[in-house]
């Protein structure tokens, strides 16, 4: 009568201990979870609390009321910045220096662990020497502070591990929204390794971290070299927020009667950019510009391509929901080398990068496919994330702040320089060595929380050994 389900059986003693509110419910006792914690009980283990550590969150709900969010100043991480082990700073909103000191309790330091536990539970980063500080951090991320003797980057790479991740969805409460409570973090139980081990996991971590920080500076040099290609280095856009133009050169030409559109930073920097290079229309450029539609998802398929997916010069493959073709011969599809742009949304809209994946994948309806086989591509997506590209976003979204948008014939109507190709390419060649480095990051991320796994079930010296294999690539 049981074939097929999976099963579990506890005494009644276990099912008491460390369960606080009598779980026993059938995920709390899945298979698996029993079988990790079996593994780390078999290690020596202390709680978060036994070890030392100091936790805290927002504070008071309350005092959201007192935050306004800033499209500058003290960057404000949500759990939506957080993945695979990593914060985005591409996509953030930003409080006031006052709002920062009123939040001390959630302002974010070097060398904290960042948790969510709201949401996306079990996102985790860890707070990096190279960033760039203040910081703060909604009500949704716990930050775990060492004051004991454990390592802060073995606490980390472990919360990576399944051990970590399953844990924390274990504890998840509630139905719609779950979330995990500090109460329960801090009863965490650890497995403790020697110094020696958790200062091999922090190694590999910190070169990690210092693997993705050159990335950083090879897209920044990227950046530069575009922007003095285009001599606009040193540009300062007018203040004047008046414009006069005749109807010919206005309504006549444009349909467009709205002042946002006329603004004088718009006609000044392409004049300026007009100075050094032949302007040409975007759309000539183009074999394929065209805007997802719907996606049919399935459980099998094509990951799906959306707008949270297209970061700044990054197209994320990760949890990506799948979908079927339902019309093969004129299906639009994702290609490497096409260039994706966001076509919707406050705060995402214009947003564009690169596809450098092998796989191929589906836009949904939010996302614009850009194909070109007369400009580099990298460069392309270089451009439109530049002023030159976020200007021409700002003069031609139509709509109000709940929706706007940005069509492919308004895309059409982007100017772009006619760059020499030398150029191009060297801007596309720092892009791509940032990609190299960033996968290279990624694998020794990846290496630090194997190695803990490995040292859980089976050894220190077992997972010591696999950092010494694993470490160089």
């Amino acid at each position: 009568m049981l074939e097929g389900l999976e099963v579990s059986e506890v005494l009644l003693s276990y099912a008491l201990r460390s369960n606080d509110i009598f779980r026993f419910d059938s995920n709390y006792f899945q298979k698996q979870y029993l079988v990790e914690e079996k593994a780390i009980r078999g290690k020596v283990c202390k709680s978060l609390v036994e070890i030392g550590v100091e936790l805290r969150s927002f504070g008071a709900y309350s005092l959201n009321n007192e935050v306004n969010y800033l499209e500058s100043g003290v960057p404000f991480i949500r759990g939506v910045n957080m993945k695979k082990g990593r914060i985005s700073f591409s996509d953030l909103i930003y409080i006031s220096e006052e709002a920062n000191t009123l939040l001390w309790k959630s302002e974010v330091k070097p060398g904290m662990i960042l948790l969510s536990m709201s949401g996306t539970i079990g996102e985790v980063a860890i707070a990096s020497k190279y960033w760039e500080y203040p910081i703060n951090s909604n009500q949704d991320i716990a930050k775990i502070e060492i004051t004991g003797d454990l390592n802060p980057y073995f606490l980390y790479a472990f919360l990576l591990t399944s051990f970590g991740q399953n844990y924390l969805k274990r504890e998840a409460r509630g139905s719609v929204q779950q979330h995990v409570f500090l109460s329960q973090i801090e009863q965490f139980s650890i497995p403790i390794f020697s110094e020696t081990f958790q200062t091999a996991v922090q190694q590999v971590v910190e070169k990690s971290d210092e693997t993705l920080k050159s990335t950083e500076s090879l897209r920044s040099n990227s950046e530069t070299l575009l922007l003095d290609a285009l001599n606009l280095t040193g540009f300062s856009p007018s203040r004047e927020i008046s414009n006069i133009k005749s109807f010919k050169e206005s309504f006549a030409a444009s349909g467009r009667l709205d002042a946002e559109y006329y603004q004088p930073k718009f006609d000044e920097l392409e004049a300026r950019i007009a100075e050094s290079h032949e302007l040409v229309t975007l759309g000539s450029l183009l074999t394929v510009n065209q805007r997802g539609t719907q996606p049919d998802y399935a459980e099998e398929g094509l990951p799906v391509v959306n707008s949270k997916h297209v970061r700044e010069g990054e197209v994320i493959l990760a949890d990506n929901r799948l979908a079927t073709l339902s019309d093969k011969e004129n299906a639009l599809v994702i290609q490497q080398g096409d260039v994706l742009i966001n076509g919707t949304g406050v705060g995402t809209i214009g947003r564009s990068a690169p596809y450098m994946h092998e796989q191929n994948a589906i836009p949904d309806n939010h996302v614009t496919i850009l194909r070109t086989d007369k400009l580099n591509p990298i460069f392309l997506s270089v451009y439109l994330n530049s002023i030159a590209g976020k200007y021409q976003v700002d003069k031609y979204f139509k709509g109000s702040s709940g929706q706007i948008e940005l069509y492919p014939k308004d895309i059409d109507c982007f100017y772009v320089p006619l760059i020499d190709e030398k150029i191009q390419t060297d801007i596309a060649d720092l892009v791509k060595q940032s990609f190299k480095l960033k996968a290279e990051s990624e694998r020794l991320l990846e290496v630090a929380k194997r190695a803990v796994e490995i040292a859980i079930e089976e050894s220190e010296a077992a997972a010591l050994e696999f950092i010494k294999q694993k470490e160089l690539p």
